[in-house]
C-alpha cells in the first residue's frame, strides 16, 4: 500500500500503530546479514523515528544498527499485537530507507515527540544522540489491525 494511504485507509490502522509500544527494527550489514532489535518508535506521516537513548550500550563502538544503515540504508520496522485469542492478532510492516540525523529541526522535533510518547525518555538528554529517520515507502498489514 502506498505510504500516503496509512492515514487514509482507516483511522483504526493508525490507532493500531499508535497503540503498539515496541517495534522490531531490521537492518542488514554489508554482507546482507540481518540484524533485528526491539525499539521505541514513532510513526508520523511518511516517516518513522527511532532514537538512540541513554541506556548503557556495550563496547563503545557504534551500534550495529547505525553501522548497518551506513552500509545499507534499506530497513524495515514491524509492530504487532499478540493475544492467545488468535483472531485478535495483527501486525503492520513498514519498509523504506533510513537516514541518521545528528542535528537539525527534524532531529529535535523527533526527539521531543519521542519523549512525549515515552515518559521514560523525559529524564534523558536525547538531544546529544542521533535519530534514525526511516523514510517509509511501503506499508503492509495483516490481521486485526483495521
Amino acid at each position: 500500500m502506498p505510504v500516503s494511504l496509512i492515514r487514509m485507509e482507516t483511522l483504526a490502522l493508525q490507532k493500531f500503530v499508535d497503540a503498539c509500544r515496541i517495534g522490531y527494527f531490521a537492518t542488514s550489514d554489508e554482507n546482507s546479514q540481518p540484524h533485528v532489535v526491539p525499539v521505541c518508535f514513532l510513526v508520523q506521516g511518511e516517516n518513522a523515528y527511532i532514537t538512540i537513548d541513554d541506556k548503557p550500550k556495550r563496547g563503545g563502538k557504534p551500534l550495529k544498527r547505525i553501522s548497518n544503515i551506513l552500509h545499507n540504508p534499506r530497513v524495515a520496522l514491524v509492530v504487532d499485537h499478540y493475544e492467545e485469542e488468535w483472531s485478535k492478532l495483527g501486525w503492520v510492516m513498514f519498509k523504506g530507507h533510513a537516514e541518521i540525523l545528528n542535528i537539525g529541526s527534524e532531529h529535535d522535533c523527533a526527539q521531543e515527540l519521542l519523549q512525549i510518547r515515552y515518559p521514560q525518555m523525559q529524564l534523558m538528554d536525547l538531544q546529544k544522540h542521533p535519530v534514525i529517520a526511516m523514510r517509509i515507502d511501503k506499508v503492509s498489514s495483516w490481521g486485526a489491525v483495521k
